[in-house]
């Protein structure tokens, strides 16, 4: 069956952009894709969130990619974009990738117009749009640094330069503002940039057989093909992935080619590894090399898999998140535990002190799980999505949304991290700006578009992911459905959900039962369901004819007492307190100096009360011990050290929450007496 795009690419032959402005207009209805505008978020946890994002963060990172947050580190991307454009004279600065900051707030502040509609802040994008464009060159390349720095040097060092990363977030900017507003202007600039970059790689003799160094290109290829049904921006997609680790490497081609002769020297200090080009991505069988990248590319393998059916994709991402889930992640759901290169290292290599856990790193293992339940809807993936939105992801924001972390350590000494070089990097404030910046408004276009990660569907089965007040309007069998849920999820242990069907329909409500919770009831107009019989890889699946009715969901939230397997070292003999979703930790703050001598007991009970100067956040108080030294005096080494436990209260605050009030330190793993 040949295509409707393919049909029109012959009819349009070569000219490209044309062919793009026309598929526009022709759109895939997919039946199981549940669009952001068919979901709101009312009230709770989250609205939080995307009212800050609207009302400060989308702001204050305008300031800041125009270079005006006083003492910040400057963006000069707005600066880039103008001396590119020919505006105002002078030289670029800033990383090769500055750009991208750029297109995703743009991202950012499309998702959050679906949401809260603001005449003001759609004007600015335009504006930015129109500078964009006048960027972007006859041939359809676009990039600031190439054009201002090295215009002779375009697509010729793809491992170190981010062209293609680049290019991606501008593709993904393109299509969030196209679904947003309707208007075309980016996405033309997009689609002619893709337009561009089609010809020049691929399997075919004439073209480079490249691929980025640092994936991203990939999930937008992807979003550009939903949009738009072109296959070719699929296929490419689909080259990138294939194409990637096959001998020759092409990041020594084009070494060798820009008259490197000892391409060995070319991979640094963490080798191939470091850029996932180690093996073919079908042989990969552990996750490897800077965290970033590499869950990009598995998402970027899971929708190609997805849209393909291939088999071979889909077993090699299982693969990989079984081994980066279940060996190579923290309890917070951050990833990567190794500041040189920003990297994952090997299993169970977890330290708390000395570890990266990039936020860019949690905002994609968000993206490679929400990828694979599409895929499969398994518990699994949905569990660990919400661990890391609820801890990593928001701790790299404060709470007044003006300050970011770029690392998201497990245990802070900030003396330590003052004076040991190797803790450098482990900050125990967060930053108003940083000169790579990547982090904040991958934040912020993450949670601007939650909406997306709350449900799926599937047939005629519609899946709840994450609890989150909020509510879906869908249209299943013919009959307009409502799905509203009303929750203080994660503080609160119930979630009703109110079906409302303009006629009576039949279809499955699938609801995760989160691994964490032991003890659950779900009824439905106050009849209880018998969870054993409906069960089906962590979702009780409720069929049934729906028309006005109710669901009361009751997740048992108790605190609970973590631990680690026994061949993470520095976790030997540690506890983590977790309730619900949420991990906790302990501060200075509220414990005093010194939080390593604290221990727990085995039997102790907890108290949970609500604190208002931490936003009405669950803390949790216990009765613990703080171990004291006697007759120690002045000496370094000793023998006989008499030891004595003395009572102590404790507070543990959420670790989303940490580092919002006095600096100091902070622990997530604590002894266990």
């Amino acid at each position: 069956m040949i295509k409707l795009g393919n049909i029109l690419d012959r009819v349009f032959g070569g000219c490209k952009s044309t062919f793009a402005n026309c598929m526009v207009m022709i759109m895939v209805k997919n039946k199981n894709f549940i669009s952001l505008k068919q979901v709101s978020i009312n009230n709770g946890f989250w609205s939080y969130y995307l009212k800050l994002i609207k009302d400060v963060m989308i702001p204050y990172q305008w300031e800041a990619l125009n270079d005006r947050v006083p003492d910040a580190e400057p963006s000069h991307v707005i600066k880039n974009f103008k001396i590119a454009a020919g505006e105002i004279q002078g030289e670029f600065a800033g990383m090769v990738f500055q750009d991208s900051d750029l297109y995703k707030w743009l991202e950012a502040v499309s998702y959050s117009l679906i949401a809260y509609p603001d005449a003001e802040l759609e004007r600015t994008a335009d504006e930015v749009i129109d500078l964009i464009a006048k960027v972007q060159q006859s041939d359809g390349y676009l990039n600031t640094y190439f054009t201002i720095k090295e215009p002779d040097k375009k697509w010729s060092n793809l491992k170190d330069c981010h062209e293609l990363y680049c290019a991606g977030h501008l593709i993904e900017a393109a299509v969030a503002y196209y679904e947003a507003t309707g208007k075309k202007k980016l996405l033309d600039v997009a689609c002619r940039f893709a337009d561009h970059i089609d010809p020049v790689f691929g399997p075919e003799s004439h073209k480079k057989k490249g691929y980025p160094g640092h994936e991203e290109i990939e999930l937008a290829l992807i979003k550009l093909y939903k949009v738009t049904n072109n296959s070719r921006y699929l296929n490419l997609s689909k080259y990138f992935i294939d194409e990637r680790g096959k001998k020759p490497l092409y990041f020594e081609i084009e070494a060798y080619n820009r008259g490197i002769k000892n391409i060995h020297n070319i991979w640094g200090e963490l080798g191939k590894k470091y850029f996932q080009v180690h093996l073919p991505v079908r042989e990969q069988t552990t996750a490897e090399g800077h965290a970033v990248r590499a869950v990009y590319l598995y998402s970027g393998m899971a929708d190609v898999a997805l849209e393909t059916g291939d088999q071979s994709l889909i077993d090699a991402c299982k693969r990989l998140w079984d081994n980066l889930t279940k060996k190579r992640m923290y309890v917070t759901g951050s990833i990567g535990s190794m500041s040189i290169g920003e990297s994952l290292t090997f299993d169970y290599d977890l330290p708390n002190d000395t570890n990266y856990s990039e936020t860019c790193a949690s905002v994609g293992l968000v993206f490679f799980a929400h990828r694979m339940l599409q895929i499969d809807p398994d518990r699994q993936y949905s569990d660990v999505m919400e661990r890391a939105l609820y801890n990593t992801v928001i701790s790299g924001m404060s709470l007044d949304g003006k300050k970011f972390f770029y690392v998201n350590p497990l245990e802070v000494w900030p003396e330590a991290c003052e004076k040991n070089k190797v803790k450098s990097h482990v900050k125990y404030t967060r930053q108003p700006w940083f000169g790579c910046a990547c982090c904040p408004p991958n934040i912020a276009r993450l949670l601007t578009s939650l909406g997306k990660y709350i449900y799926s569907k599937k047939a005629k089965e519609v899946f709840v992911h994450l609890y989150v007040d909020s509510e879906l309007k869908e249209k299943i069998s013919e009959s307009e459905v409502n799905i509203k849920q009303s929750t203080q999820y994660p503080w609160d242990e119930k979630i009703i959900i109110d079906i409302d069907s303009k006629k009576e329909t039949e279809f499955t409500l699938s609801i995760r039962i989160p691994g964490w919770c032991k003890e659950a009831k779900v009824k439905v107009n106050n009849n209880e369901i018998d969870l054993d019989s409906v069960m089906e890889k962590g979702y009780a699946k409720i069929n049934r004819r729906w028309k006005h009715d109710s669901l009361e969901i009751y997740l048992s939230m108790p605190v609970m007492r973590i631990k680690a397997n026994p061949n993470v070292r520095e976790d030997e003999g540690k506890v983590a307190i977790q309730r619900g979703p949420i991990v906790y930790c302990l501060e200075e703050v509220d414990n005093g100096k010194n939080l390593n001598n604290i221990v727990l007991p085995r039997n102790c009970e907890f108290e949970i009360k609500k604190d208002k100067d931490l936003n009405d956040v669950c803390v949790i108080e216990t009765d613990a011990f703080r171990e004291k030294y006697e007759d120690w005096n002045d000496e370094l080494y000793k023998s006989d050290v008499k030891v004595s436990y003395e009572k102590t209260r404790v507070r543990f605050v959420p670790y989303f929450a940490w580092a919002n009030r006095t600096p100091g330190e902070m622990e997530v793993w604590v002894r266990e007496k």
